[in-house]
């Protein structure tokens, strides 16, 4: 785990508006709260460009807690969190130092993976949670100079990217558990005065180990900061220090962690772009608001020897592409081990995803959010011409009749083909769609992507509306739903246990609608799969029919049941819409995670 988690969509649009100087709310004490750093919207694009266009980065977590290995005392679920979630005195973890000696790192093979890959940045880890720095800082001893190693590896880093032509960035914690001026000293550290810690001598020395990392070591792509949620960091400090480390580098690009909401701004946050973890969000979050998924490729950030749980390369190639058809970039971690090499199972998975981005990395790079709401077979990229559009069509699920249709498409087709050979494919224009010839084998069954060519300067393209299957069931997703509030809170997306919900639904005034085709009227029963924690009520309105309906206590927000709300009738055919509203005075919060319209026999 990084931090915290993600931050919410209204808090990514804040931070956007923030980076085009938009003006940052009154103190409670009523002074003007200090201001990010002023530049104009082109300015803003112009540093942003790169980041827009590359899509694809490297995370490494990398320090002395991968000399345990995530093990310790019989337990094996540790990493980058280790000294914090074993309370290990800071004494005794210091001895890992001198047991840190990566002889087999070699920065120009880590590099190349990462080239091969298709990435275009590395984010590396120059200071985590646990405070040492892995690069030779003047300003403390705990550093990578304390270790056998002796050497500079982001230095060696630096020199590697350089020459590759890939950015190089620096992930850098705000919270330190190890100095003792972080203002939320732990009991465990045992080397800490008597006297009280000094938030001002703490951001002193942050601030030089920041200026040694961006004097040091040439133009940084990115300043990815974490752990600024605890009490001692506040927002004025996080102002200060993007101001600070945009004045040692005007065009660097920092992240959303690099502080807290203005006092009574509500989710307004400072940075240039959101940080979503270990998640994507269900739909992107709109043009003009920049963001990246950060998400391991095992169960953790740091080296962890007993982590087997590595995500396949379908998974991985797939992921990659449902954050760029949102207009978003993927950021995907790897632990290297203390001997510093990458685990050999990450190694293999680089080179798979490399294989497939050689064939199809112009469906990626420089692409921008689909156009459409929303594909039964897969994902859409697009990049815009003057004479009209090209359309990076992302088939996860092959159509097994050997014909893809484009839903709801009705510009003029100026052609078709297969992205990796070239093939060419014959089109159809249908009142529905465009209907595209395909073979009757996926060529690639990660992700085969055909770019289809349409005319016209505006894509006229028809919502996509869910359809019933073939047993007449008809299932709508959290994904699928509109979310509205009339008042308060907005209810939001969120990922339990890899599965997407709508959850702090707290607000009685907030409601979710789904729209979709029904062909085959008649009765259902309306199944709903819920959590919630205490009884209560919700209306549910499909057409001109009505149903209230009981919530159980589920025992837990985690905790989702299949519950049946009762029976609704749908008597016409055609778009059709179903509502959900609290029913006043009785409602509690829900999650819901879907709604299935089953046919009553």
């Amino acid at each position: 785990m990084i931090g915290q988690g993600s931050y919410g969509k209204t808090l990514f649009a804040a931070a956007a508006a923030a980076a085009l100087n938009v003006a940052i709310a009154v103190s409670a004490v009523g002074a003007e709260a200090p201001k990010q750093v002023a530049e104009t919207p082109k300015q803003h694009d112009a540093r942003m460009k790169w980041f827009r266009e590359a899509r694809f980065g490297l995370f490494l977590h990398w320090g002395v807690y991968s000399v345990p290995a995530g093990e310790w005392q019989g337990k094996t679920n540790y990493a980058e969190w280790f000294l914090e979630e074993t309370k290990m005195p800071v004494s005794q973890y210091e001895k890992y130092a001198e047991q840190f000696n990566p002889v087999k790192f070699d920065a120009e093979a880590w590099v190349r993976m990462a080239k091969d890959a298709g990435m275009k940045y590395i984010v590396i880890t120059s200071k985590h949670h646990d405070g040492f720095g892995m690069f030779r800082s003047d300003l403390t001893d705990w550093c990578i100079k304390s270790t056998p190693f002796q050497r500079d590896p982001l230095k060696e880093l630096a020199d590697a990217c350089r020459k590759a032509g890939i950015k190089l960035c620096f992930y850098h914690s705000i919270m330190d558990w190890h100095h003792p001026d972080w203002g939320q000293r732990r009991a465990w550290n045992d080397k800490a005065p008597a006297t009280p810690p000094d938030m001002d001598r703490y951001t002193a020395y942050m601030k030089g180990q920041l200026k040694e990392l961006l004097t040091r070591y040439g133009p940084i792509g990115i300043l990815w900061f974490d752990g600024q949620w605890e009490s001692p960091w506040t927002h004025d400090r996080g102002v200060d220090l993007y101001n600070y480390v945009r004045s040692l580098q005007p065009k660097i690009i920092i992240n959303n962690r690099v502080g807290k909401a203005a006092p009574g701004a509500g989710d307004e946050r400072i940075g240039d772009y959101g940080t979503p973890e270990q998640e994507i969000p269900a739909t992107g979050f709109g043009p003009g608001v920049d963001w990246e998924s950060c998400m391991t490729m095992n169960d953790h950030w740091g080296y962890n020897k007993n982590d087997k749980n590595w995500k396949s390369t379908q998974t991985l190639v797939r992921n990659l592409v449902d954050c760029a058809s949102k207009g978003g970039n993927y950021l995907l971690n790897i632990g290297p081990t203390a001997e510093g090499e990458f685990p050999q199972a990450s190694v293999e998975r680089l080179a798979e995803i490399g294989k497939w981005m050689k064939a199809n990395s112009e469906s990626i790079y420089g692409t921008s959010a689909s156009p459409f709401n929303k594909l039964p077979w897969g994902r859409c990229t697009k990049k815009e011409t003057a004479s009209g559009a090209t359309l990076y069509l992302h088939v996860f699920d092959w159509p097994t009749d050997g014909k893809l249709l484009v839903p709801g498409l009705h510009n003029a087709v100026g052609s078709a083909r297969l992205l990796a050979d070239g093939r060419k494919l014959k089109t159809s224009t249908m009142p529905d769609g465009v209907t595209i010839d395909v073979p009757a084998q996926a060529p690639d069954t990660i992700d085969t992507v055909i770019v289809l060519k349409v005319k016209g300067k505006t894509l006229n393209i028809d919502p996509f509306l869910p359809s019933q299957a073939s047993d007449g069931s008809m299932t709508l997703w959290a994904t699928d739903a509109s979310i509205h509030a009339s008042g308060g809170a907005t209810p939001h997306l969120e990922t339990i246990d890899g599965v997407s919900s709508i959850g702090y639904w707290v607000n009685a005034d907030a409601w979710i609608d789904w729209q979709f085709k029904m062909s085959k009227p008649g009765r259902f029963d309306v199944v709903a799969t819920i959590a919630t924690v205490a009884p209560g009520k919700c209306e549910i309105a499909l057409g001109d029919k009505k149903l209230t309906a009981d919530l159980p206590n589920t025992g837990s927000y985690r905790k989702f049941e299949t519950v049946t709300f009762g029976q609704i009738e749908v008597t016409q055919s055609g778009p059709c819409s179903l509502t959900i509203k609290p029913v006043a005075g009785q409602w509690e919060a829900m999650n819901i995670r879907s709604i299935v319209l089953k046919p009553v026999k």
